[in-house]
């Protein structure tokens, strides 16, 4: 998505926006959109067809009310745009797609495996993978920055989930295509619903395979804590195909959104010069990363269905009727962020909800601010200085707000003389 800082005062006919559209959200603008109805209209109905629409909440205050009343507001009919008018068959069986009490059961010993003591001894694999990551990029030379940070997530969560180090490029290639095939890139001749299913067909299959090869032998990795989870209420344990399912949806978390926040971060800080800024202030790397993940919003989206009619803002939703929670609209809210077109590692931006809020809560986030913090510490101490060398590349997809091409010069540092070193840590960053 075009990160872009409009005024207000662009002429916009919210009868006539569609913010299902994947072009709009790669060649448009959709946060000019999202600022005209947090103005005008916060609450927005959008037909799409006679028997079918949805309501968009614009909002902080709304969005977060649809992502954490699941009692008015449940997942489980469906969470994406692109499922609208059709049953989910992943609801009740995926975490993303489940509601309290079973998601709370479901959620908790992957939530115990992801959490920020267990993540932090993963933190020098993360480290190694990084410094990697960085070995081929060539002083003063073009490179594409989003294809370099394209391979950061699935060294991570293949790590943590046991995956063939042979399959991770493909495993990355496929979940990009499941969340954006409509993309020019990313479609198959026969055309994007096609290719949005041979993804899937594609990405369980490898899953599944994953899971086989184990023939019973726990390595103690997330698709064991997947396997072996057991419920207190006597549903559990995990059918075969629940398990596929919600490796795919780690999967999934990880590599569509986590490469998209240094993305925006440097493609904005390229433009405006403040790069050096950053690297020069290492005590600000926690709070950089903040306003990181709220300026990239990676995730734009997520449908909620009301359970019973509800007032939301000034409008009444109706039981059943679908509600589109804009999270990039909500982190440019300004009475929550103000100035929020300005992209300020000085801001306390930690109310962002590029993580969610309440009983979907992202369970990746500990796991994201490691690998956000090794890959920024990393970044800063090899490299002085980045120049645009060409226009970014917008992906084509209402869901995931990323650049999928970021073209770029970079200037190596001379010697080991990032003044952000510091024996056993980050200054500012808590170990």
């Amino acid at each position: 998505m075009r990160l872009t800082h409009p005024t207000g005062d662009e002429a916009i006919d919210l009868d006539e926006v569609d913010l299902v559209g994947p072009v709009l959200h790669a060649e448009g603008d959709p946060h000019a959109i999202w600022l005209a109805m947090r103005t005008h209209d916060p609450v927005h109905w959008q037909q799409l067809r006679p028997d079918l629409g949805f309501w968009s909440a614009t909002a902080y205050d709304d969005v977060a009310r649809v992502l954490r009343d699941h009692t008015a507001f449940t997942s489980e009919h469906g969470t994406l745009l692109n499922l609208l008018g059709r049953k989910d068959p992943a609801g009740g069986k995926q975490l993303p797609a489940t509601d309290p009490p079973r998601h709370t059961r479901m959620r908790s010993p992957i939530q115990r495996a992801l959490n920020g003591r267990a993540v932090e001894g993963h933190r020098g694999v993360i480290r190694d993978e990084v410094r990697r990551l960085f070995t081929g990029v060539v002083d003063g030379e073009p490179f594409d920055f989003a294809a370099l940070t394209d391979q950061l997530p699935m060294a991570v969560i293949g790590t943590l989930m046991g995956l063939d180090r042979d399959d991770w490029s493909h495993l990355t290639f496929l979940t990009t295509q499941a969340v954006a095939p409509d993309d020019p890139e990313f479609v198959r001749p026969e055309g994007a619903q096609a290719t949005l299913h041979r993804a899937h067909r594609e990405l369980f299959a490898c899953l599944q395979d994953a899971i086989a090869k184990r023939q019973g032998g726990g390595t103690g990795d997330l698709i064991d804590v997947l396997s072996t989870m057991e419920f207190e209420d006597g549903a559990g344990p995990l059918t075969a195909g629940e398990i596929v399912s919600n490796c795919y949806s780690l999967l999934l978390g990880a590599n569509v959104t986590t490469p998209h926040v240094p993305n925006a971060a440097l493609a904005e800080l390229t433009v405006t010069g403040t790069y050096a800024d950053w690297a020069d202030h290492p005590e600000l790397l926690g709070s950089g990363i903040e306003e990181a993940l709220r300026w990239s919003s990676p995730t734009s989206h997520f449908i909620r269905y009301a359970t019973h009619d509800v007032q939301l803002g000034k409008v009444t939703v109706r039981a059943g009727e679908a509600v589109a929670a804009w999270i990039g609209s909500a982190n440019r809210d300004a009475s929550v962020f103000p100035d929020p077109y300005t992209f300020d590692i000085r801001r306390n931006a930690q109310r962002h909800l590029a993580f969610g809020v309440g009983p979907h809560f992202c369970l990746g986030h500990a796991l994201v601010r490691i690998t956000l913090e090794e890959f920024f510490q990393e970044l800063f101490a090899q490299f002085e200085h980045f120049e645009p060398a060409g226009e970014p590349e917008h992906l084509h997809s209402n869901f995931i707000a990323g650049i999928k091409h970021l073209p770029l010069v970079a200037t190596r540092r001379k010697g080991d003389n990032w003044r952000g070193r510091r024996d056993g840590g980050i200054e500012g960053v808590s170990r």
